[in-house]
């Protein structure tokens, strides 16, 4: 599979998702249009409305809609983090905003609370994490 799949198969697979709420928002327009004296070209511009809504969010939410064959634990990898308790052996660290189990990929090292860590591998749902580099500009200097 290549690293950058075509937009074809995620631009189709945000479609198709986005047609359960295109009928229920048709629904709605046809019942307002009925109960109230709205025109057809005004029931008709909130319907394209609704669709130019959905073209505007695709490049946004494009990345969750592609496929991707790795699970969750295992797209971690290679992202950087922070160490939230010591791991010794065990603790967690917090990557993109979530707190997740780690340890050391060396079982005789420690890592302190609040040290850098990048993400080097999985074991089941751990994170095995390396001290990152401290950079200068990190530490307020």
């Amino acid at each position: 599979m290549p690293d950058n799949p075509t937009p074809g198969p995620t631009l189709r697979r945000y479609a198709l998702y986005q047609i359960p709420g295109l009928l229920l928002a048709i629904g709605v327009v046809v019942a307002v249009t009925r109960w109230t004296a709205l025109p057809g070209w005004g029931a008709v511009a909130l319907v394209v409305v609704w669709v130019l809504k959905d073209a505007a969010l695709y490049p946004w939410l494009r990345s969750a809609y592609e496929p991707d064959s790795r699970r969750i634990v295992e797209r971690m990898i290679g992202l950087a983090g922070v160490a939230v308790e010591s791991l010794a052996p065990r603790g967690y660290v917090r990557v993109r905003g979530e707190l997740w189990q780690a340890e050391p990929v060396d079982e005789h090292m420690t890592i302190e609370a609040g040290h850098p860590v990048t993400v080097q591998g999985v074991r089941m749902d751990t994170l095995l994490v390396r001290p990152a580099p401290v950079v200068l500009s990190d530490l307020g200097h």
